[in-house]
């Protein structure tokens, strides 16, 4: 029995296309498995120096080994998160930095609301080509016209007058 040369061909192409990496580009859920954003890392264990000086243990409260977000976002940011323990409140050495960066209002329920705007969109676009032959960046398609041009941008700011770092040359299609 003898196997057309075509049907090998097609076979090995067929395996060689599953080894692609899409990354981010996937729009779709990948299955209904955790949310790797919802899993905080903990610190490590560690002995104490004096096992008197521990703190009794409160049912519902926190232990050494908890990780505080809260805190190593003010870290992150140039803060003091002894000051944030210390006080319920934003400290007084943070003020400003908590002004600036909610001069333009604060919403609250901002990454549901984005991610239902996000998923609208998507619904609104989701006919743009079930059919594909070939792989196709379905990220790509649906959010070309959302992207900034480089190119532009930079030469808007120097037109402004703004000072820009140079770029490599923009490439002709």
């Amino acid at each position: 029995m003898k196997i057309p040369f075509g049907v090998i061909v097609l076979a090995c192409a067929l395996a060689v296309s599953g080894c692609a990496k899409k990354g981010l580009r996937v729009l779709q859920k990948p299955g209904s498995g955790p949310d790797e954003f919802l899993v905080l890392p903990t610190n490590p264990l560690s002995a104490p120096e004096n096992y008197s000086s521990l703190p009794t243990p409160t049912p519902g409260g926190s232990n050494l080994t908890d990780p505080n977000p809260q805190g190593e976002a003010v870290v992150a940011l140039g803060g003091k998160p002894a000051a944030l323990a210390a006080t319920s409140g934003i400290p007084s050495g943070d003020a400003a930095l908590v002004t600036a960066s909610s001069r333009y209002g604060v919403e609250p329920e901002i990454r549901e609301n984005l991610s239902a705007a996000d998923a609208k969109f998507r619904h609104r676009n989701r006919n743009l080509g079930r059919i594909k032959i070939v792989p196709v960046d379905r990220y790509e398609q649906l959010y070309k016209k959302q992207s900034i041009d480089p190119f532009a941008v930079s030469e808007q700011f120097r037109k402004a007058g703004a000072a820009t770092p140079s770029s490599p040359p923009e490439e002709e299609s």
